[in-house]
């Protein structure tokens, strides 16, 4: 069964379409070109279409991608491109409880980045089990940029895809990595021509659908074990810290260079 029209919530259409395919996978859309920024109410559907998808038997793998020129470019503060912000405090509860129930699906998930994945676009890439990215793509942690503590569960789930090190790398700087550079240390899983992203993520899919579902399953829940623990811990720290960032002079400077298109200049207060 093929369903590529927007699935509908109380509030109207979300934008996101579910695309079961006959190869034993479901291609789950964002269409919020060019940046797809998100929302509560989007994480919300998403983490309902991967529910929805999990309870049927038919659907043994899931392609997360999105429309347009970059896979995610967060939570928008304001102007365009990469000008990001993680969602505001009195929703961060709401929203890093959906981000849970992302880390708690057992099917597989390959995200299928195109451009760029930045801040909490960044912490939904790094929720899938694999990237598949191309030269192109470019992957940022921009909250030390912002004057901000990490969110998402980026904390915990960064350092079990790439190690510590690496990790803290991304964090602290808050520095783009190149497609190239992100599969050199593993971050990305398959590097492929850019625009071949999702015709190649849709492959791996496959790969993973021919294999023996209850194999997979058994296999993916041990190499995951207590992830979805660990970020539903985290996430409350990481909101706490965001909690106080935001009401410091730095953060105030992150926000403005960003919007400005400048560096910022930190002075530590």
């Amino acid at each position: 069964m093929t369903s590529s029209a927007p699935q509908q919530t109380r509030n109207g259409t979300t934008p996101i379409t579910v695309d079961r395919r006959p190869e034993g996978f479901a291609v789950v859309e964002l269409h919020r070109p060019p940046h797809n920024y998100f929302d509560v109410p989007l994480i919300r559907d998403l983490a309902g279409a991967y529910a929805e998808l999990d309870a049927d038997p038919d659907v043994r793998a899931i392609v997360l991608c999105s429309e347009g020129r970059n896979f995610c470019a967060g939570a928008n503060f304001g102007g365009d491109g990469e000008r990001t912000e993680e969602i505001s405090t009195d929703v961060a509860g709401s929203l890093y409880a959906e981000a849970v129930r992302l880390f708690s699906v057992q099917t597989p998930v390959v995200a299928a980045v195109q451009g760029i994945a930045i801040g909490g676009g960044f912490g939904l890439a790094v929720s899938a089990d694999f990237r598949v990215a191309g030269p192109g793509s470019r992957f940022c942690a921009n909250f030390s940029r912002l004057g901000l503590h990490q969110g998402f569960g980026l904390s915990v789930s960064l350092p079990r895809v790439v190690g510590r090190q690496h990790a803290l790398d991304m964090l602290v700087t808050g520095r783009r990595v190149g497609g190239e550079e992100a599969f050199r240390f593993g971050l990305v899983d398959r590097l492929v021509p850019d625009g071949e992203i999702r015709s190649r993520a849709c492959g791996l899919a496959a790969e993973i659908a021919a294999a023996a579902p209850l194999a997979v399953r058994s296999i993916r829940a041990t190499m995951r074990a207590g992830l979805a623990e660990e970020v539903a811990a985290i996430t409350d720290h990481e909101a706490a810290e965001q909690l106080w960032l935001r009401d410091t002079a730095d953060f105030a400077e992150g926000v403005a260079a960003s919007l400005e298109r400048r560096d910022p200049h930190f002075t530590g207060g």
